[in-house]
């Protein structure tokens, strides 16, 4: 007896080691690089103009409750995009966040937000971005003043969009839509991203205006620096209005020359 209780204490503890190894070979999780989407704005410009390192654009469009950006300007967006880099694989994908509860918004408030809860980063041949439509304004308007801020960039794949000041200006005419004011933001924005002007891609010639550091001097250009503000933006809107012109303002001739210069299009 003392023998076969022997044998099986053996047995009971080969199992229990078995079991253990099995458990140590398990593969450990796969750790996220982030460090490629946290670089400085326009550090990335070469990578999102051109096919050299990555052929597709993941716009991760995170969004509060309520405050999603409408199909027709996100729409508009990717066709920007397909006009001026040379990626024509672009994915949009949305996610509902819950509110921070802020009352205004400060740029490290929402690398810190981004830091929680973003998912999608460069992965092989994909270039990701993040994009998110906040429920509340920047720290930095002075609605007193009429200056409100619509949009921004943080990093070099990182930017926001005051969703809610968006439509309270939108709402201050009927002739602009959310949709208006929401597509020129994005590509205002995004032009930053794509290193403009002299972000990160070199101006051919000189083209910044000396009173608004990284923005462009060019009459009508979407990268003038207007269109930061709520006021600036609405009046190049209702004037493109008036004239029979299409809403959004694009690039001027001077812009588009660097990002050629700089594997875009």
């Amino acid at each position: 007896m003392k023998k076969y209780g022997f044998l099986f204490l053996v047995m009971v503890l080969s199992v229990i080691t078995g079991c253990s190894k099995s458990s140590n070979d398990d593969p450990a999780p796969t750790k996220i690089d982030k460090s490629a989407n946290l670089l400085g704005t326009g550090d990335s410009a070469h990578d999102i103009l051109s096919n050299d390192t990555f052929d597709k654009l993941l716009i991760e469009a995170a969004y509060v409750q309520d405050f999603r950006p409408t199909e027709e300007a996100m729409d508009n967006f990717v066709t920007f995009l397909k006009e001026r880099t040379f990626k024509q694989d672009v994915e949009v994908l949305y996610r509902e966040l819950n509110s921070p509860n802020e009352t205004d918004l400060t740029l490290q408030e929402l690398a810190d937000f981004e830091e929680e809860n973003r998912l999608e980063y460069n992965n092989g041949g994909t270039l990701a971005i993040y994009i998110y439509f906040a429920d509340a304004p920047s720290e930095d308007d002075e609605e007193e003043e009429g200056l409100v801020t619509l949009g921004a960039v943080y990093r070099n794949t990182s930017m926001v969009i005051y969703e809610k000041t968006v439509r309270e200006l939108a709402g201050q005419s009927s002739q602009i839509t959310d949709a208006d004011v929401e597509t020129a933001t994005l590509n205002h924005e995004f032009g930053h991203l794509f290193g403009l002007v002299d972000l990160g891609t070199a101006q051919v010639n000189d083209h910044q205006d000396p009173d608004a550091i990284n923005h462009c001097n060019v009459p009508g250009c979407l990268m003038r620096a207007e269109l930061l503000f709520g006021g600036g933006l609405m009046s190049m809107l209702e004037s493109r209005v008036s004239k029979g012109l299409v809403m959004a303002p694009g690039l001027g001739d001077e812009c588009i020359l660097d990002l050629q210069n700089n594997g875009g299009r």
